[in-house]
């Protein structure tokens, strides 16, 4: 019994010099285990008389249940002591700026069409899309140009087969679009990738994005026509911009004009951006030619329209002053970051 009582106080001594959880598991298995001095002692109960037994097992329960008991309170109290180190060591500074994903940004062409489409949705228009593979029927005889029209030199292309190529402009799409809503009105703009083939320079690109318009109703004038792109040129360019027509050839429109908006860089007296003529070219426009109204099941007696499209590269070199075409489409990230602040 004195021995038991002496290691009862020899473990309660080690339990509490116990400095971390490990310390204290292994006083657990050295005092409670199965090799343990405890169990040791208890091998001498078979020596003992068979009235003493009893008690004496009650008493190796009882130091048994003393130095758990002792052990648990410890570990709580080193659990604790753990938690607060583990929570000063990796403890984070909320005042500091956390790190930042990288994230892309809208790409300057879309942000461009984003704002034409915007504008003209304003105006009642809708968005239709088409093929980029497109037939030869939509794209060239359908909008006035047959085969062996020279005006087909001069969209000169890129063919799938005799019957599909590469569309030219998003006009076949109005095509397409002509066709799906005749006899009916019609106001909708087109967007979209189209390909010529064409060297590449700072100016020019075998691919770019075009936006063409089309309104088809009863009435339809040509001063219709330089209202609605007058109005889209003072939205893209500033308020105090004007347009101004002339007269050109296109075989989709009849009358036909060339559009020039007043520089916006020296507002129209002459800068090397307008070369010297205070006036930049923006896109081509005009009257619905009556063939095409009639190809596609219009009465042109009764309907006319206007037609017009726009480069939307043209526009974003314009509007944010950049000097080549090629920025577009070679992915370097400088240049792209320059538009993340444009909306």
């Amino acid at each position: 019994m004195e021995r038991l009582e002496q290691l009862k106080e020899e473990a309660l001594q080690a339990v509490e010099k116990a400095e971390a959880l490990s310390e204290l598991q292994q006083q657990r298995v050295h005092y409670l285990g199965k090799k343990g001095p405890i169990q040791d002692v208890m091998k001498m109960m078979k020596d003992l008389p068979a009235e003493e037994r009893p008690a004496f097992g009650a008493q190796v329960n009882e130091i048994k249940k003393a130095i758990s008991d002792a052990i648990e309170a410890k570990r709580g109290e080193l659990e604790v002591k753990e938690m607060n180190l583990r929570l000063e060591k990796e403890k984070i500074d909320i005042t500091l700026e956390g790190y930042k994903p990288v994230i892309g940004n809208v790409h300057p062409l879309t942000l461009v069409q984003q704002e034409l489409e915007d504008l003209f949705i304003g105006q009642g228009y809708t968005v239709a899309e088409g093929p980029e593979v497109e037939l030869d029927f939509y794209n060239f005889e359908r909008a006035n140009i047959p085969q062996g029209h020279p005006a087909r030199d001069m969209q000169d292309t890129f063919y799938i087969d005799h019957e599909r190529l590469l569309r030219t402009h998003t006009t076949a799409i109005q095509t397409r679009q002509l066709e799906l809503h005749a006899p009916n009105p019609i106001k909708v703009v087109c967007p979209g990738k189209v390909y010529r083939r064409d060297d590449d320079d700072a100016t020019h690109s075998h691919q770019f994005t075009q936006m063409e318009g089309l309104v088809v109703a009863e009435g339809i004038q040509l001063s219709d026509l330089k209202g609605t792109l007058e109005f889209m040129a003072k939205k893209m360019f500033g308020e105090s911009r004007v347009i101004r027509f002339r007269p050109s050839y296109f075989q989709f429109t009849e009358p036909s004009v060339e559009v020039d908006v007043s520089c916006h860089v020296c507002n129209g007296k002459g800068c090397p951006v307008c070369k010297g003529t205070g006036w930049i070219e923006i896109l081509g426009a005009g009257m619905v030619h009556p063939n095409v109204l009639e190809m596609a099941g219009y009465d042109s007696t009764k309907m006319s329209g206007f037609a017009f499209g726009v480069g939307i590269e043209r526009v974003a070199m314009l509007k944010y002053g950049i000097d080549d075409i090629r920025h577009f489409y070679t992915n370097d990230v400088r240049f792209l970051k320059m538009f993340k602040r444009f909306d």
